[in-house]
């Protein structure tokens, strides 16, 4: 794909996707996530002829975005619920090492070997010996003021945040340093070159990158496997990515995850038309945009306006950014992140947790986000059969329910209460209508963290009253409010009668 492929999907990700989708802090855009798919699409359409295979793929997004409607018009995207807890911060956790991984080596002046994300952490002292002493200050500068903008800057950085303050920086070095034209310079008598590689680059013709799809080849076998891949890869990584900055989002809001869906659908359909690479909730620039105060989906949609101001009429501008500085500003994202504190959030929920927690993180460094998504699900059902719940119950949905018009609205939860089973408890919820909740979990003998999370969350609800009956009996394995918890042999003999004894008297 050309560059133009990346700025026009982050433009159409903004302009004409922000106001539309379901998440209020996402920013939908072009992402490493289906750079494998793209690059297999175009070579095996292309057979050679990359031009070919680049607009063959085009056809394959628009079709695959198709798909992407119509999972979202059948309301499919409640299934990320799906997911445990400890699995997603695992995978946001993994995204920060990556970043951090692949940010470094720009950071420092110097252009990485590998491109596996282990294999580019061992190359960090290489890069240390070999840096460019201009651009590596540079780098550390940028860093430096993202830490401390508010410590140095006041209330300036609440107007001007610390990344925009480190690239104005950047261009302020860029212009000492004469970036601009090439030279060598020394420094403790070794030579080092610099010339405008170290600068952002873009397109100069920006219209000129429009190409349109060629549908010819759409209905081939191989075309169709990439369709399927675009769309089911995409919509998957699309709504995890949104769930996981649901969790970030200091006003505690969910997303509706079928309009997202079916937002980020329709624009890939546009991305497919002019040239576009395919579209998902960008996790990277997500963080970003909650980490320096966003608040609504219009700094998604500011996002695409000032790339299109800034691409079309203030080229000369950009190309006066140096890398290194935007690489700062992305190393300090991808380490809060991945920061140690995460590490211990989840080992004072439970040890279980910290294990399931670095099996997704490990998984999705030595493969990709997907692969470590299903390790870290594995893990989980591994821990819940070790902690005592036996593999036939953990799948088992929420189904049993009454509704009374005095005493509100009892559901009765299953043997094991996991993220299994979230999904449909969620939906028991909704059903309730405002009515009281009467939780009763006299039959459970395992409660996962994902599933008591949400009814810590429920019990926050001001809208209702709630009141869990046999949770008492199960034990927690933490100190943690959301911990999981387990039936302890004493505790097995009180019956799911004292709850419905209870409810009736209530």
């Amino acid at each position: 794909f050309p560059a133009f492929g990346g700025v026009v999907t982050a433009i159409i990700g903004g302009l004409v996707v922000g106001p539309l989708c379901g998440s209020q802090l996402t920013i939908k855009g072009p992402a490493a996530g289906l750079i494998a798919i793209a690059i297999a699409s175009v070579e095996m359409l292309g057979q050679g002829n990359n031009f070919n295979g680049y607009r063959y793929t085009l056809a394959v997004i628009v079709f695959a975005s198709a798909i992407q409607i119509i999972i979202a018009w059948f309301k499919l995207g409640r299934f990320v619920d799906f997911f445990p807890a400890s699995v997603v911060h695992g995978m946001l956790a993994a995204i920060g090492i990556i970043i951090f991984s692949k940010q470094i080596h720009p950071l420092l002046g110097v252009k990485a070997l590998s491109k596996d994300s282990i294999d580019l952490l061992i190359e960090i002292p290489h890069s240390l010996v070999t840096m460019n002493p201009e651009v590596a200050l540079i780098g550390v500068t940028s860093v430096l003021v993202v830490i401390f903008a508010t410590t140095i800057f006041g209330r300036i950085a609440r107007y001007f945040p610390g990344p925009l303050l480190a690239v104005l920086a950047g261009v302020g070095f860029c212009l000492y340093f004469d970036f601009q034209h090439p030279h060598d310079y020394k420094w403790y008598s070794l030579n080092y070159f610099i010339d405008d590689k170290y600068l952002v680059s873009i397109p100069q013709n920006f219209l000129a990158g429009v190409t349109f799809p060629d549908f010819s080849q759409l209905f081939s076998m191989t075309s169709l496997q990439f369709v399927l891949m675009f769309a089911l890869i995409g919509s998957l990584e699309a709504l995890l990515t949104s769930k996981a900055v649901d969790g970030l989002d200091p006003y505690k809001r969910k997303a509706n995850m079928n309009r997202d869906l079916m937002a980020v659908g329709f624009g890939n359909l546009l991305c497919g038309f002019v040239g576009g690479l395919p579209m998902i909730s960008e996790v990277v620039r997500s963080c970003a945009n909650v980490s320096y105060g966003a608040r609504t989906r219009w700094a998604n949609f500011f996002h695409g306006a000032f790339l299109l101001i800034f691409v079309v009429l203030l080229a000369p501008v950009i190309h006066l950014i140096p890398i290194a500085a935007l690489a700062g500003v992305l190393c300090v994202t991808g380490y809060r992140l991945a920061a140690p504190k995460h590490f211990l959030d989840r080992k004072e929920i439970g040890s279980e947790q910290l294990i399931i927690f670095t099996v997704t993180i490990i998984g999705t460094l030595m493969t990709d986000l997907l692969v470590g998504v299903f390790l870290g699900i594995v893990t989980k059902v591994l821990v819940c059969a070790f902690l005592g719940a036996p593999i036939k119950y953990l799948f088992r949905p929420v189904r049993a329910e009454q509704e009374c018009a005095d005493s509100g609205y009892l559901i009765t939860l299953p043997e094991v209460c996991s993220f299994a089973n979230v999904i449909s408890f969620k939906r028991a919820i909704k059903r309730s209508r405002g009515y009281a909740v009467t939780c009763d979990f006299s039959r459970t003998i395992l409660v996962e963290h994902t599933f008591m999370k949400q009814v810590r969350e429920l019990e926050q609800d001001k809208e209702r009253s709630v009141n869990l009956i046999g949770l008492d009996r199960l034990v927690p394995v933490s100190g943690h409010s959301a911990a999981t918890r387990r039936i302890v042999p004493e505790n097995l003999a009180k019956t799911s009668n004292l709850a419905k004894d209870t409810f009736v008297q209530n």
